[in-house]
């Protein structure tokens, strides 16, 4: 997205914790930027490090090392951070009723008067498809999806210009999610949002992001705008996970599964992290972890078996 401002920086950011007397590196220097206005996603499996950058990003964890710079364009709505939860059924306190949950972020942040916070309640819920007269209600008188609702809501209740989206929909049945994904990807064009959006799934991705990013043992190893990333994946490990979205029509299809197990995080592998797994591994990828390379169509590989030129190569036979 050339010409557009950086909204987020994130500079070699780390995240360790101590485990058993050993060190976690959940996130270990990751680097990537997003655009004003923009949507990048995070993709990887479960313990990649998703979460926890999450949790960075929207302050609710301390990066160990390396930095984060928010630069919101002049003229616009102030610098604010919102997240919204995985879980609809964890996020929102069953003792409140929902106008109660809306109306917090509203009065805690002061961002209108007291006599006006109740119309702004009113306007929210219609405008995640819900009843003014919802707001009378309790958390467990709604469905799991109109629960999500009712936390986009209470995000933008608190008026953010930067929205973090934790697996927003991985709770949620495959209907209620498509529904869900709408309602965010309207909102945020009507607000001009710029988001962070994280999840395991490659095709709920496709459809909410501007750019991804693809997570592995808490490095990134490849960054794209989506259709390329889509159209012609560098790195191995993209391609497997590419491989392994159902296609429709296809019918029975057998997908490569790469060799060995994931690695523990408490003990990763020298090198790089994937080379236990990778079909194109060699000797200078147990010895050497490959750094993130940005190439000349503006995407970036941390692959040693990638060249400079940045061509695609498969390294995983397509699925039958």
């Amino acid at each position: 997205m050339n010409g557009t401002p950086t909204y987020l920086a994130v500079q070699d950011l780390s995240r360790h914790f101590q485990a058993h007397g050993r060190t976690v590196r959940s996130v270990d220097g990751v680097s990537f930027s997003i655009p004003a206005g923009s949507t990048f996603s995070l993709v990887g499996e479960s313990g990649c490090g998703k979460t926890t950058l999450a949790r960075v990003v929207a302050g609710l964890d301390r990066a160990t090392a390396g930095s984060l710079r928010f630069t919101p364009p002049s003229g616009g709505r102030p610098h604010r951070v919102q997240m919204i939860f995985q879980d609809p059924y964890a996020s929102l306190n069953p003792r409140w009723r929902v106008g109660r949950a809306i109306a917090e972020p509203i009065a805690y942040q002061r961002l209108r008067p007291a006599d006006q916070i109740g119309a702004r309640v009113d306007e929210l819920l219609g405008r995640v498809g819900l009843a003014a007269a919802d707001g009378a209600k309790f958390p467990h008188e709604f469905s799991g999806g109109q629960r999500q609702r009712i936390a986009i809501a209470r995000a933008l209740a608190g008026e953010p210009s930067f929205l973090v989206c934790d697996e927003p929909t991985s709770a949620l049945d495959v209907s209620v999610q498509a529904q869900i994904l709408n309602l965010l990807k309207r909102l945020e064009q009507e607000e001009g949002l710029t988001s962070l959006f994280i999840s395991h799934n490659l095709a709920v991705v496709r459809f909410v992001s501007t750019r991804i990013g693809v997570m592995y043992l808490g490095r990134l190893v490849e960054v794209a705008d989506t259709a390329s990333l889509f159209a012609a994946p560098r790195h191995p490990y993209t391609q497997l996970l590419l491989e392994a979205i159902p296609r429709v029509g296809q019918g029975r299809r057998s997908v490569t599964v790469p060799a060995g197990e994931l690695p523990s995080p408490l003990a990763p592998p020298p090198g790089c992290a994937f080379h236990p797994r990778c079909p194109a591994a060699a000797d200078i990828c147990r010895r050497e972890a490959p750094r993130l390379t940005t190439l000349r169509d503006e995407v970036a590989v941390a692959c040693h078996a990638v060249g400079a030129a940045g061509q695609p190569v498969r390294f995983m036979p397509r699925a039958a």
